[in-house]
């Protein structure tokens, strides 16, 4: 006897351009965190070539483009995604990133040109980029085993339903202030 097959999943289209720019910004900022804690820091190591540049702009410039999505989507998360966050990879991994971008946000640039290592908001940072490879692994392990392939493959669909395109957004945005409704 055939099992029924189950309907594909669908995840909202604002849900995945968030996350989708939100993960793509992240690994851009880890991995110039990366190049930025061998250059600046390396007391755990550094990596074994360098990059001509300006590392600390070039990942405060990344920070500040993940500032605003991060909180758009931290905003989509608490709203429209709170049932997602039952799911303790979905709440960690959003942790991690609010540790990452408000940690960075209050954190100096010249800190570190200047070798001032020592200070909590950095070591906050620190712990946060620490985090990330970390808690994105458990993330993905945790869509795997809740949805399989198909829960994975449907975050970069671009498949949209009715009712669920760009246009719709903002309504969507600010349904959970509408009250009464």
């Amino acid at each position: 006897m055939a099992t029924p097959s189950r309907p594909s999943p669908y995840q909202p289209s604002l849900l995945r351009l968030l996350h989708g720019a939100s993960a793509a910004l992240l690994t851009l900022a880890w991995l110039s965190g990366l190049v930025v804690y061998s250059r600046q820091d390396g007391r755990w190591g550094r990596l074994p070539w360098q990059l001509a540049g300006d590392w600390i702009d070039i990942h405060g410039t990344i920070g500040v483009l993940l500032w605003p999505l991060a909180l758009l989507f931290g905003y989509y998360a608490l709203t429209l995604g709170r049932p997602r966050l039952r799911h303790p990879t979905n709440a960690v991994a959003l942790v991690a990133l609010a540790l990452a971008v408000g940690s960075g946000k209050l954190m100096q640039e010249d800190w570190l040109r200047q070798g001032q290592l020592s200070h909590p908001v950095y070591a906050i940072h620190l712990l946060a980029w620490l985090l990330i490879p970390a808690v994105l692994v458990a993330h993905l392990v945790g869509v795997i085993r809740r949805g399989g392939m198909p829960l994975a493959a449907s975050m970069v669909s671009s498949t949209l339903r009715a009712n669920d395109g760009p246009r719709h957004w903002p309504r969507q945005l600010l349904r959970p202030w509408r009250l009464g409704r």
